[in-house]
């Protein structure tokens, strides 16, 4: 059974980049170029060698850059379309719950200069010989993560960011990446609006990859405020079910689900997917507590009375920049061991 990470790992002491994680969703934006210009690539380099690196011994098998370079793992590729103003920034609540300073929609959105991620996924390649996935954000993800004051129509606005995301995809295919994956948690908040159009724009980010690149969309259900946060409002896990049919008939060939936090109902959900690989959630990314070897094999157990092995994959519910090096590390042996238990 193969094991694979979703995105972000805890960034080195040694990079100064304020994120996501330790800004809490307010202002981090506002400071990134700053912070960037206050380090050198050499240090990004040495730094996301450091967790591909840290990835492989912990036994992954498709690890991810870490999104070391990336003040979140949206708004670094945002920074790379026309159309999007970072200078004025506009206040609003993201997934309808938590406030934050925003970049604004100004324009047409359109691909601007070379994308990033070939040399980025390069960078990470070196560190291993095992394949490295690459991430970039989802049209509903984005429009829910900006301030439109240009379209005034998500359908509009998610259309052309599908085409500027599949140029950026497509790059990276040229690269040699061959394990691509969008983020669309806004899905899991948003089910209706995805089976409208958001799941359609989803699967047009990947038009025109060759047939050896494997697709991923990955859905989790948000992240809290802070690690160990009981009361967060996350995403109702029941979306699952509204969209499963629909995203196992587009040419998605993983999907990447949240069922660590809360578990889901696997019987009702994973008969839904007739081809797709389900990459489950079975370690908690905002948690402390160490998931046991015994408790994750017991997991995946459960989903194996409804997949096949090979269609099953042992992942974390999403990005680990929540969780202390040591302990992101621990979480992950244990998931290799579980997942190795099926082998």
């Amino acid at each position: 059974m193969l094991t694979t990470t979703i995105g972000a790992f805890p960034k080195p002491d040694s990079i100064p980049l304020t994120d996501w994680f330790t800004k809490q969703h307010g202002n981090y934006t506002a400071t990134y170029l700053d912070e960037l210009a206050s380090t050198t690539d050499e240090a990004l380099d040495a730094a996301v060698h450091d967790v591909v690196t840290a990835q492989v011994d912990a036994g992954i098998d498709i690890p991810t850059d870490g999104e070391i370079r990336r003040e979140n793992y949206i708004h670094y590729l945002c920074r790379h379309l026309a159309g999007i103003d970072f200078e004025n920034l506009g206040h609003r609540m993201i997934r309808g719950i938590t406030p934050a300073m925003l970049p604004t929609i100004t324009g047409p959105i359109t691909t601007t200069g070379d994308s990033p991620l070939p040399r980025d996924f390069r960078v990470a390649q070196t560190a291993t010989d095992r394949p490295v996935k690459i991430t970039l954000p989802g049209p509903m993800t984005i429009i829910d993560s900006t301030i439109d004051r240009y379209y005034f129509d998500d359908v509009s606005l998610g259309a052309e960011l599908a085409a500027a995301i599949n140029k950026h995809v497509l790059a990276l295919a040229g690269a040699g990446c061959r394990h691509i994956q969008i983020d669309e948690p806004v899905l899991a908040r948003k089910p209706t609006v995805g089976l409208a159009h958001g799941i359609a724009q989803l699967d047009r980010c990947f038009d025109g990859l060759p047939e050896d690149v494997t697709r991923i969309a990955h859905a989790c259900c948000g992240y809290p405020n802070y690690l160990d946060q009981d009361d967060y409002e996350k995403a109702d896990r029941h979306a699952y079910l509204e969209v499963a049919e629909a995203l196992d008939a587009t040419s998605i060939q993983v999907l990447s689900l949240e069922d660590a936090h809360a578990n889901n109902d696997l019987a009702k959900l994973l008969p839904r997917f007739a081809s797709t690989t389900i990459a489950l959630g079975v370690i908690g990314i905002a948690r402390s507590r160490v998931e046991s070897v015994a408790e994750i094999c017991d997991r995946l157990e459960a989903a194996l009375a409804y997949l096949p092995t090979d269609r099953l994959m042992a992942a974390p519910d999403c990005g680990l920049g929540y969780l202390p090096r040591g302990l992101a590390l621990a979480k992950l042996r244990n998931l290799t061991e579980a997942a190795r238990a099926f082998s």
